[in-house]
Formats: C-alpha cells, structure tokens, sequence
C-alpha cells in the first residue's frame, strides 16, 4: 500500500523503523521474519522514493541521518494507531465495544456516572466512555439515533421505541441551603414556600406545575427569581443563598458534594427511574457491565435518599 502523493509504501516505513529500533538490518530481518537481502532492497527502496538518503554506510555498518531519525518521528507517531488496530479488532471479536455512550441529565455527572466510569475503567483500561447531557427528550433522541448507546431517564417511554430497566423511583424534594428554617421540618409543603425566593425550572416539567402552581391555587403569587431549563442548573443558586428548589430525591443525591440540604415536598410526584436502549438490540458483554453498574448505583441512590428523607 502506498503513501497517497509519493510512491513510498507502508511496509518500507515499517522495515526502516524496525532497522532504527533494532540497530541494524540483520536484527530488523529476524524481528520481522523476512531476509536480510529483502531489508536492505526496501530501505534502498524507500531512499531512491524519497529521494535523500537514510543512512551513512561506513565498514558495513549503518549510521542513521538527522533526517532518518527525523522521520522516524512521524513514523512513530502514525504507527501509534496502527499499533492499537490489533488489540481493537481482537476486543470486537469479543463481541465488545471500545466506546461506551452515555446519555443522562447532567447532574449524573456530579456523582453518579463517575462512579459507574471508575468501575468500567477498572474492568479495563480499554474502554472510554463519551457522555452527553440534556432534557430528557434530548436523552431518548440521542439514544434512538445512536449517538449513544444507554439512557438515564424517567418513564414514561416509548416501549415500541426502548427496551429498559428499571431502578428506582423518586418523590419530590425541597433543596435548600445550609441553616434554612426547613432544615428542622422532616417535610415541606407548599403553604412552607410562601414568601420564599424560588429557583424554578422550566414550566413544562412536572415539578413546576406541583409546587409553583400549588401556591397560585392558594392564592398567592411565587417569587421566582430564577428559572431553568435542565436539571442540575439550580444547586448552585440554591448554594448562594439565593433561593430554595423543588427537584427529586435521586437528582438531590447527585448533589451530596454540594454544601445543600433537602427534605421531602408534599403533594409530590413519583418518578420511575430506567437505563434504557434501543428496541431489540444485543448488548454487548461491555454494554451490559455498564447497565448492571448504573442500574446498582442509581438504585442505591433511590433506596438511600429514601431512607434519609
């Protein structure tokens, strides 16, 4: 195969880097199982293609250039991925994947998928994980067009569409800063919210329409004072002192680094949490690590919040 634009060939780049390494062409035929005579034609080979020359031939010895070593450099560097072409195809024929895509709402990202990452690391080295973030719309359409391979969602879905897995359900919850007044009640309700400073998310999501409409059936108008539009974007306000949120318990546990509080919010919805993929697919051995590690950590987050709360 030739260097598109020249007429060298990989395989003469391949023998002058085993001559460079080894220290001279009998030791390059032996780690390369080929003759000696069939060394020397293809470096000369490579010289006359290039047109400059690669070594200094003194006593029957070899002297590589500054140039020889010089293009050795970029030799390297552009075997490097040739070098991992054999281990990725041999990891394939395991029926595995290299690349793990994750779609989740971004605060997964404080705490749990982190968790789930080490664990697929320590199970190898090979695997990277891509991770993208949104709504939950913007999750199953990553999942359905394959710009990943899993989802962290909430039902419902489209069972025509995904096939999943369950793992755990969440109620609503108060996320407040340190040393609020909530902090000593084990529940809080709407009529608790009057005269509080809200940070709200986007009125399409159900969490909107229990707390803030809530207070407009009592009669009261919600102080709102930011509005958002993805999960996650409100635990550093709630940090600043700037006001209080309604989120869920599972979201709430991805904030345990964060200086917050939260207590249970009544009237409150019940969230199903699922990993989800596209309908009918295979997963590979990879694929389902992943599944088990996210489906062990997340519902340890539901089961724990609830028993705290």
């Amino acid at each position: 195969m030739e260097i598109v634009g020249s007429t060298v060939r990989i395989r003469q780049l391949q023998i002058l880097r085993e001559v460079m390494r080894a220290g001279s062409e009998r030791l390059a035929a032996q780690a390369l199982r080929i003759t000696q005579p069939a060394v020397s034609q293809n470096v000369r080979q490579l010289e006359e293609a290039i047109g400059f020359a690669l070594f200094r031939r003194e006593n029957n010895r070899l002297s590589p250039t500054d140039k020889a070593w010089e293009l050795l450099r970029t030799i390297d560097a552009a075997f490097a991925g040739l070098d991992r072409i054999g281990p990725s195809i041999e990891f394939l024929r395991n029926n595995d994947t290299r690349v793990i895509g994750i779609a989740a709402p971004g605060a997964f990202s404080f705490g749990s998928l982190p968790l789930v990452v080490k664990k697929i690391r320590e199970k190898s080295r090979s695997y990277t994980v891509q991770v993208k973030s949104g709504s939950y719309q913007q999750i199953a359409d990553h999942v359905l067009t394959g710009r990943v391979d899993l989802g962290i969602s909430r039902l419902p879905l489209d069972e025509r569409t995904f096939d999943w897995m369950p793992v755990g359900t969440a109620t609503n919850v108060c996320l407040f800063p340190p040393n609020h007044r909530f902090a000593s009640q084990r529940v809080v309700t709407p009529e608790d919210l009057i005269g509080e400073a809200i940070i709200d998310i986007d009125p399409q999501f159900a969490s909107h329409q229990m707390s803030v409409n809530a207070l407009r059936y009592m009669g009261t108008q919600p102080e709102i004072v930011v509005e958002y539009d993805v999960n996650s974007h409100d635990v550093g306000y709630v940090m600043a002192g700037i006001g209080v949120s309604i989120t869920n318990e599972i979201i709430a546990r991805e904030y345990a680094g964060f200086d917050v509080e939260f207590r249970l919010f009544e009237p409150g919805a019940v969230y199903h949490y699922v990993i989800f993929w596209q309908k009918d697919r295979k997963l590979s051995d990879g694929l389902r690590f992943a599944v088990e590690e996210l489906a062990a950590v997340v519902a340890d987050a539901s089961c724990s919040q609830s028993c705290d709360v």
